[in-house]
């Protein structure tokens, strides 16, 4: 039992319950517990809330979460770590996301943990250890065991406790709204059903192809991933991704050229084969996709040998000021920035303080990156003086 105890949520009347006690609440801690091992879209298992001397768990197999929707769409603050994936099934459930949402994981980056476990958060910050879970257990199981229960429960015991803990600290260093900025652009990023159109750029060996061998990758993938999506069965059930690749490199005619194609399944339907050989005809006949590559123009063949040395500047930085080096700048937003990319994450706001201004002085010679003494590199003002 966790120390404060839990109730589960299984019928309708509970869940409004729950819903009517949110309404007055400044925040609430939730997580969710699913599986997407055997399906094409998440199977959403258990939910965790936990809100000011309460936490419920509620079975979505017995309830329908979608109600839930009022809370989201509210003004409550949602408290989640490493929230991405809950966002997808909620959106999945619910049809909406929270409309405020503070993920500390995220918030942790800002205060030197990089991307910790929930496991490792409470520990450093409450000092509560956590049991491992099974990473094998059967979420959808009904009855879940106690054991499963107080671990589902833990999740969000103390998870309002570590917020609270890192908004303090957060604003003791001045960047409570670095946190909630990056927050708010995790919140927005898009996270719909996958564009079938582009699920071939997901095989690595097809973004290798060219030509017509790429457009038909990029048909039968197309077909593979809406196939699945129908059947809410995984890709790979539909067909192997050595099969797309074998497919695109010898486009079959025919169930007998399919049937010789590595990989392929002879168990396929045959409206499913008459299916993919339609869409292997249509990628033959299509122009091909353009690479995977970045659409923006190379980086100036100048400007490289700067990247390798100002990435390190970066990190020094990002010890020096415990943050999380991925937060402040991956090479990806520095090249972007060298390319002068009006969207590069660099141009504005705090990283812009902290990098982009620097950078931008030293690429116009006004500073310099030099070696502290003790193995640290600084961009300094330039003396422009010649060693002697």
């Amino acid at each position: 039992m966790t120390e404060s105890g839990y109730r589960i949520v299984s019928t309708a009347e509970g869940l409004s319950e729950v819903i009517a006690a949110l309404r007055d609440e400044p925040a609430y801690a939730l997580d969710t517990e699913f599986h997407r091992e055997k399906t094409y879209f998440p199977k959403l298992a258990l939910v965790q809330i936990a809100w000011a001397g309460d936490l419920v768990l509620i079975d979505p197999l017995a309830v329908d979460l979608a109600p839930f929707a009022e809370i989201l769409d509210s003004d409550t603050l949602a408290v989640l770590h490493a929230a991405d994936q809950d966002l997808e099934i909620l959106e999945l459930v619910c049809g909406t996301i929270p409309r405020r949402l503070f993920d500390t994981q995220v918030a942790a980056g800002f205060v030197g943990m990089s991307t910790p476990s929930l496991a490792s958060l409470y520990e450093r910050m409450v000092d509560v250890r956590v049991g491992k879970a099974d990473r094998l257990t059967d979420w959808l199981q009904r009855p879940l065991t106690s054991d499963q229960l107080v671990y589902a429960a833990n999740d969000v015991l103390h998870l309002l406790e570590v917020r609270d803990l890192l908004c303090r600290d957060l604003e003791s260093r001045g960047r409570l709204q670095w946190a909630l900025d990056e927050c708010e652009i995790q919140r927005n990023r898009g996270r719909g059903q996958r564009d079938p159109d582009e699920a071939w750029r997901k095989i690595k060996e097809a973004r290798q192809l060219k030509g017509q061998a790429r457009s038909v990758a990029r048909a039968v993938a197309a077909w593979r991933e809406r196939r699945a999506a129908t059947l809410d069965i995984p890709v790979r059930y539909v067909l192997s991704d050595i099969a797309v690749v074998g497919i695109a490199q010898r486009p079959p005619r025919n169930r007998g050229d399919l049937e010789r194609i590595r990989g392929f399944d002879r168990g396929l339907r045959e409206d499913a084969q008459k299916d993919l050989l339609l869409a292997v005809a249509r990628g033959i006949d299509e122009p091909a996709p353009k690479s995977d590559e970045p659409t923006q123009g190379a980086l100036d063949r100048d400007l490289r040998p700067a990247v390798a040395l100002i990435s390190a500047w970066i990190a020094q930085i990002s010890r020096d000021l415990e943050l999380d080096s991925t937060l402040l700048a991956t090479r990806g937003d520095l090249e972007s920035f060298l390319r002068e990319d009006p969207l590069s994450r660099l141009s504005s706001g705090w990283r812009a303080e902290i990098v982009g201004l620097p950078i931008q002085r030293l690429l116009r010679g006004e500073a310099a990156v030099a070696f502290a003494g003790n193995g640290e590199l600084v961009i300094e003002e330039r003396s422009r003086q010649p060693l002697a």
